[in-house]
């Protein structure tokens, strides 16, 4: 009797367990919380669906179409958060008409804070470009904000304190699978390029240092977490990339991955999609759940065109909430048939006042171009648009140097860098300059040069001078002459801006050799030469001749970009880039813009076939050059075109 009660105890007990097991699963995902993070990032002032430098819509950009898209990925869920991950205060006439026309008022809130306001965003973090316009008109800007502004490894330089918040813990109630409220701690830390000091030395020198991205997530990670953060989100603007590790490297969210404690990155800074196939052979990246090394990764491109969209899912272990599964997606704001989401207008209207007065300042005329001005060949020819920089600055630097104080440089050749800002790449095939014929307005002067620089003068040797060229050289792949297919000649991670045109030289660059230096400026091919019959006024450049070149804060403060870094600075003018071009048309009332051709491809023997991409409207003008012909249509909106190098 004994044995048989005790069977079927045992029996019981096992269909008991049996069934308890699958219970307290299914118990235990309803005790579970999901929560989405939502990202926007570089939106570099497109508030609107607008390109003031053509005047008119443009429904690919702005933070009103975003908008329509935060709105829906909320409504999804029960719990949900949005951050801006910075170089949201500069980057179009927008912000400039406000930081450098209008202004801040003592009360007055920033049009770009007003829209996270009205968002209701829960933290946002600064970019690089948020120092453009320098710290006071930072510390301005940001007052309005009514959510944290984190960023952890920009310090006081005399007190070595940090500069910002360089976190936030807040207690975000969320309903879990049950409908019951809980409470998570959410902790979010801020992270910004060291290169800043660099790129705005001359707004932040004495002021503030900036420490290594990496190890300041390791010195304050532990420190959230021991204050009772349950899950925590880097805002890193910063790129993606997994080339060996490096203190005070600037792309460096790959290794944010690789810390404990961070639950989800949210990135940005290169202009890119992440998830997305730029980064498919990145290691340890799932592309279908959008993670690095097992964390959710997000980069939402730029100027507003995509969401960034990371699901967490939590449970309760211990008393501790922790998160058990992630993943990341983005979303455009125009679809794969090119219908564009609708605008949201309770955002437009927020931002009405300063969007229209920044139409009505850029439109006031200051001159004439008798000849069109575009970009659509920048990279494979002088070029018209880097021309007309080039001869405001030249003018410029040529008449500060009349001052007595610089007499001691009488008699060296004056020059002047600049590169062309527009030229495709990573934004798109309409991201270039075309200016017809006629009246030019502040708009574009504003399309020329897309910075708030300022301009300086550097002293450097003939043989600095070569560097400098040699590293502007990387913008192009090395072609095999012998081969018959078509090669493509552009360098798609070489960044238009670091191309500069030296004008006052001639030159000539032989892509059949290899790059000497990488996109960073790194030595791979020491002995390489692509710089070929440089000259000066007909006679070839010697090693030590000296040259005076007016080119920008930028580049002028740069500590790596060859030629440039071993150079001295000898001026450093107040006056901004733009505000030299502006006036060198108002003075001249009508400008022409044709380049003067002083560089070019050298000639290449044999049977190569060197392609390149362009914007499909640059059809209008292949006319105009006799080695550049249209072939169709290609990949992401953009066209293809041969350029003809051959003797």
């Amino acid at each position: 009797m004994f044995k048989k009660f005790f069977s079927i105890m045992i029996v019981g007990f096992f269909l008991f367990a049996g069934l308890f097991v699958p219970a307290s699963a299914d118990a235990a995902k309803e005790r579970s919380v999901q929560l989405r993070i939502l990202e926007t990032t570089d939106l570099h002032v497109h508030l609107a669906n607008y390109d003031y430098y053509q005047t008119k819509e443009d429904n690919n950009v702005g933070l009103v179409k975003t908008a329509t898209l935060i709105k829906q990925a909320r409504n999804e869920v029960k719990n949900s958060l949005l951050f801006d991950n910075g170089d949201s205060l500069q980057g179009n006439p927008l912000g400039d008409y406000v930081a450098k026309v209008k202004g801040l008022k003592e009360g007055e809130v920033h049009p770009v804070i007003r829209a996270f306001n009205h968002l209701g965003y829960d933290a946002i973090t600064i970019g690089n470009h948020e120092f453009n316009y320098g710290l006071d008109f930072l510390r301005q800007a940001l007052k309005g904000a009514k959510m944290p502004v984190v960023n952890a490894n920009v310090v006081d330089a005399g007190k070595g304190t940090p500069y910002f918040e360089p976190y936030t813990i807040f207690n975000k109630k969320v309903e879990d699978g049950q409908g019951r409220t809980q409470v998570i701690k959410v902790g979010v830390i801020g992270l910004v390029p060291p290169q800043i000091m660099e790129w705005d030395k001359g707004n932040l020198e004495g002021k503030v240092k900036v420490n290594s991205i990496v190890e300041t997530a390791k010195k304050y990670i532990p420190e959230m977490k021991k204050k009772g953060a349950d899950v925590i989100v880097a805002l890193a603007h910063m790129g993606i990339t997994a080339d060996p590790y490096q203190p005070g490297m600037e792309n460096a969210a790959y290794y944010l991955t690789q810390i404990e404690g961070i639950n989800a990155i949210l990135t940005g800074h290169s202009h890119n999609v992440f998830p997305g196939p730029l980064y498919a052979e990145i290691p340890n990246t799932n592309m279908n759940k959008g993670t690095i090394n097992g964390k959710p990764v997000v980069m939402a491109g730029s100027f507003g065109s995509h969401l960034g969209v990371i699901d967490l899912e939590l449970e309760k272990k211990s008393g501790k909430w922790e998160v058990v599964d992630g993943k990341s997606s983005v979303r455009p704001i125009v679809d794969a048939q090119g219908n564009s989401v609708a605008t949201d207008e309770e955002l437009m209207k927020e931002i009405e006042p300063e969007h229209v007065a920044t139409i009505k300042y850029v439109n006031q005329p200051i001159g004439q171009t008798n000849a069109p001005i575009h970009s659509y060949f920048a990279l494979v020819k002088d070029d018209p648009s880097v021309q007309i920089v080039n001869n405001a600055q030249l003018d410029y630097l040529m008449e500060k140097l009349k001052d007595p104080s610089y007499s001691k440089y009488a008699g060296d050749p004056v020059l002047s860098a600049a590169a062309p800002f527009k030229a495709g790449g990573r934004g798109g095939p309409d991201y270039y300059t075309d200016i017809p014929a006629g009246t030019l307005a502040i708009k574009n002067v504003a399309d020329l040069y897309l910075y708030p620089n300022t301009l300086q003068a550097v002293l450097v040797t003939g043989g600095q001078l070569k560097e400098w060229l040699e590293m502007s050289a990387g913008q192009f792949n090395q072609i095999d002459p012998s081969k018959t297919g078509e090669q493509q000649l552009i360098n798609p991670n070489f960044r238009s801006y670091n191309f500069d045109v030296i004008d006052g030289v001639q030159y000539q660059m032989d892509v059949t050799k290899p790059a000497k230096y990488d996109t960073s400026g790194k030595v791979v091919n020491a002995g390489a030469s692509r710089i070929v019959n440089l000259t000066y006024q007909g006679k070839p450049v010697t090693a030590d001749q000296r040259f005076i070149v007016a080119t920008n804060n930028y580049r002028a403060s740069s500590t790596t970009f060859p030629g440039v870094s071993q150079g001295e600075v000898i001026l450093q003018s107040p006056d901004e880039n733009r505000q030299i071009i502006t006036n060198y048309i108002q003075v001249n009332k009508t400008i022409n813009p044709t380049a003067d051709e002083n560089w070019r491809m050298s000639p290449i023997t044999g049977s190569a076939v060197t392609v390149f991409d362009s914007s499909p409207k640059a059809q209008k003008y292949t006319q105009q050059y006799q080695n550049i012909m249209y072939i169709g249509p290609s990949s992401g909106g953009f066209a293809k075109y041969k350029l003809d190098l051959t003797k």
